[in-house]
């Protein structure tokens, strides 16, 4: 059998006898929102209905067995082994009602868990199709870029199709047009590799 004391402030307590283990099961309630918290300790069986103390930090339980008294601290939703037996001077004893059984977990019971599948490769994208707008034409691979009679690639410079611009060149130092077979700049004469 199980039993039940109204802590107030929302605040219940099961105390359970399960072979030689005490189930200690604290369910706190306040507006809209429900916290439970369980704890076992190693007692043995009960002789006596267990006993609940208010007393000026929390509650304690006092569980008797063949063994001997056994304590229990209660403070919100902790609860602690009490060495020894603690003073009741100033604590009131509370009601304990006996139960059909503590209450069931709020929480669903665990699903095993399943292996993960190994992940499948990935189908390889299809090949953008040519970006259009106007007389401008992109293309992703291999990366160009057309406009009018212009195209650009990707490592190459811009060049004209049908201009002489595909031999231009310009001086890294100072900016000047040269041309593609000279050796220095004619502005600045820096050595062209």
């Amino acid at each position: 059998m199980a039993y039940v004391c109204e802590l107030g402030t929302g605040q219940r307590v099961y105390l359970d006898n399960q072979g030689n283990q005490t189930v200690v099961t604290t369910i706190s309630s306040s507006l809209g929102q429900q916290q439970q918290a369980s704890s076992s300790f190693p007692t043995g069986n009960w002789t006596a209905p267990p006993e609940v103390f208010q007393t000026p930090s929390g509650a304690v339980l006092k569980i008797t067995t063949a063994q001997g008294g056994y304590y229990i601290q209660v403070q919100g939703g902790s609860m602690s082994a009490v060495s020894g037996m603690p003073s009741f001077g100033s604590s009131q004893q509370m009601q304990v009602q006996q139960v059909a059984s503590p209450p069931a977990s709020s929480m669903p019971p665990m699903q095993p868990i399943q292996p993960m599948q190994p992940m499948q490769p990935m189908e390889p994208m299809k090949p953008m199709e040519p970006l259009k707008m106007g007389d401008m034409q992109m293309n992703m691979n291999p990366m160009e870029m057309r406009m009018g009679n212009m195209e650009m690639r990707m490592g190459s410079s811009v060049s004209s199709s049908t201009s002489a611009q595909s031999t231009k060149r310009f001086c890294p130092k100072c900016g000047v047009s040269i041309n593609l077979g000279d050796r220095f700049c004619s502005s600045c004469g820096h050595r062209l590799d």
